[in-house]
């Protein structure tokens, strides 16, 4: 006689919490606890992550210079909540973000709090532009991600994220991003063309998004030669320049902002996830002095200041930034992991599996839609926590801390290189 073990009881996330939820399909587990680059379940089972709350946690969990600023401050009962109000944490950020930052990179910007997520930054971005031109066009590009409120979704190229809106997202035209046409075909050939045609139906815009590179897209790194003959189209054509540095910033492709390598200066950038350093909610959005046309409370936000990401904030650029250490070890490790992703590609020739990325945000594209997903999948199993991007979920996206250690990330790496053998 054969004894079957009842089904264990619904736990409450599936009976109380939204059908949406999502990462926690691909991870089955209950976290409980996490330090530096891994997380701890419930069981004490330890998870290296090579995931980073989707680039939110660039200094690793609960890093301890950050945590101790932050206990300090809650210690001492330091603001909280003070929406657009002057505060002391407020202004250490904003001293501490000119002369550590935007001085010695002589950007001129102002600095907009907008927020707390990164679509915020991209919704006052794409407002500001539109005040400013008197247009309401813009253009995007293919693969683009941009946030899941609708001015960002309407900016954003996923169909599945697109769908989610429920109504026509309008004033947003896709543009080819850098090699979508296997360099078949001239930078920007077709998009002087439409802007040059009084018949091609494009609206002259009234900015251009673009990401330098494309994290939810599929890892698609922008040359730095496209991406200043961008700035130069835009230029020409009277377009604001805006770069969403909001996964690819502070730090993750080796300097603190991604679009340093190509030498160009963007009229406005947005930027979250890690700028608080913490994994504390904080966006910006930064512009050009003549760009700041607001009104006073013409956009707002209930938790546009929040004072504790602020302490972090801080922190992690007083501890990081101040010299060039973090940068040269992230191109160290990213070397590492573009060394160790070739060696995979080389044992699996049958997977058709191709390798790209930039400083520590790197992408393993595998032919076969569906591997990618097992790869992921198996790679928990065996205590790493990776995600699949691109538009059909074909890509293994490795986004570990950049204070990853170099053991940790040989570790990782190894695990990664396991789960493809496995899942061959």
């Amino acid at each position: 006689m054969t004894v079957t073990s009842p089904a264990p009881a619904p736990t409450v996330f599936e009976t109380l919490e939204s059908e949406v939820r999502s990462y926690c399909r691909g991870w089955p587990t209950v976290f409980d606890r996490a330090s530096g680059s891994r997380l701890y379940d419930e069981d004490g089972r330890s998870h290296l992550d090579f995931f980073s709350g989707a680039g939110a946690l660039n200094y690793g969990h609960n890093n301890p210079v950050l945590k101790r600023a932050l206990l300090d401050y809650v210690a001492r009962d330091g603001i909280t909540h003070g929406l657009d109000m002057s505060t002391t944490a407020k202004r250490a950020f904003l001293e501490t973000f000119q002369e550590v930052v935007l001085r010695p990179r002589g950007l001129p910007y102002k600095v907009m709090f907008p927020g707390p997520t990164g679509t915020n930054a991209v919704e006052a971005a794409l407002k500001l532009a539109r005040k400013v031109k008197g247009r309401e066009a813009i253009v995007s590009f293919t693969n683009a991600f941009h946030g899941m409120s609708l001015g960002s979704l309407a900016v954003t190229g996923n169909a599945f994220k697109r769908a989610g809106a429920g109504i026509p997202l309008v004033h947003g035209t896709p543009m080819p991003f850098d090699n979508y046409l296997d360099g078949q075909i001239p930078d920007f050939l077709w998009f002087e063309r439409l802007l040059g045609d009084l018949g091609s139906g494009l609206n002259t815009p009234a900015a251009v998004i673009v990401e330098t590179v494309q994290g939810e897209g599929g890892i698609n790194v922008a040359r730095p030669e496209w991406l200043r003959g961008l700035a130069d189209l835009c230029r020409r054509r009277d377009m604001l320049l805006i770069v969403d540095d909001i996964q690819m910033g502070c730090g993750r492709t080796g300097a603190f902002f991604s679009f340093e390598e190509a030498g160009i200066t963007p009229d406005i950038v947005t930027l979250s996830k890690s700028i608080s350093g913490y994994g504390l909610p904080m966006s910006l959005t930064l512009f050009r002095p003549e760009l700041d046309v607001w009104e006073p409370g013409e956009h707002n936000g209930t938790f546009r200041g929040h004072n504790p990401a602020f302490v972090t904030a801080t922190a992690a650029l007083e501890e990081y930034w101040r010299d060039a250490r973090l940068e040269k070890e992230t191109a160290a490790r990213g070397e590492q992991c573009e060394q160790a992703l070739n060696a995979i590609t080389a044992e699996h020739p049958g997977a058709g599996a191709g390798v790209r990325g930039r400083g520590l945000v790197w992408g393993l594209e595998f032919a076969g839609k569906s591997r990618a997903a097992a790869v992921c999948a198996r790679a928990f199993e065996l205590g790493l926590l990776l995600e699949t991007s691109g538009p059909e979920g074909e890509v293994v996206k490795l986004l570990p801390p950049l204070t990853i250690t170099e053991e940790e990330l040989d570790e990782g790496l190894a695990l990664l290189a396991r789960a493809v053998r496995e899942t061959a």
